[in-house]
């Protein structure tokens, strides 16, 4: 099966485009509030060196995605499909950040929503790994229906071991829920 980790997907809300090396600036600009990061097992990716080491890593997994909104054109965040696995029938959803004033609101459920509508044309279930101490990010795929399954280490950009808890949502409950 040839799977496509970047097309464009388009709701009423938001666009997200495959991520291209011109958008450094529109998402650095985006990404640059510290307060993006506070809870964040990287909370210094506000910084611009410690963002680019972030923004190389979404041009070279080839399943990164440059948000826009729909209504200003603009560049608000990204989000990328990563750890696809096709013998577990599973991709991973993350690396999801948007701009603070599209917080709270219905842009992270749709841009979420298209991601798992497309994934689930491929896999059986979608992983979510969030900092341990990210409870906003944790309380979001919590609203879209992640269940929690377990506990992950991994090094963050610096080596370092970053503590993570583990969601899963899977094709026949989002089918369900989604009628």
């Amino acid at each position: 099966m040839n799977v496509d980790l970047q097309p464009t997907l388009t709701g009423s809300l938001v666009e997200l485009r495959p991520v291209r090396p011109d958008d450094f600036e529109q998402l650095f600009a985006a990404a640059s509030d510290p307060l993006i990061w506070e809870v964040h097992p990287e909370p210094d990716r506000y910084q611009r060196a410690v963002f680019q080491k972030f923004f190389a890593g979404a041009l070279e997994c080839k399943g990164a995605f440059t948000v826009l909104d729909r209504k200003s054109g603009r560049v608000i965040g990204s989000t990328r499909f990563h750890h696809y696995y096709p013998d577990k029938r599973q991709v991973e959803i993350g690396w999801t950040f948007l701009a603070r004033e599209f917080w709270g609101g219905d842009y992270n459920g749709e841009m979420k929503r298209l991601m798992l509508d497309h994934a689930f044309g491929f896999v059986d279930r979608v992983v979510f790994t969030v900092g341990e101490n990210n409870i906003r990010s944790q309380k979001a795929v919590k609203k879209i229906g992640g269940v929690l399954i377990g506990t992950e280490d991994r090094p963050g950009l610096d080596g370092t071991l970053r503590h993570n808890v583990v969601f899963a949502i899977d094709k026949h409950a989002w089918k369900a829920a989604h009628v």
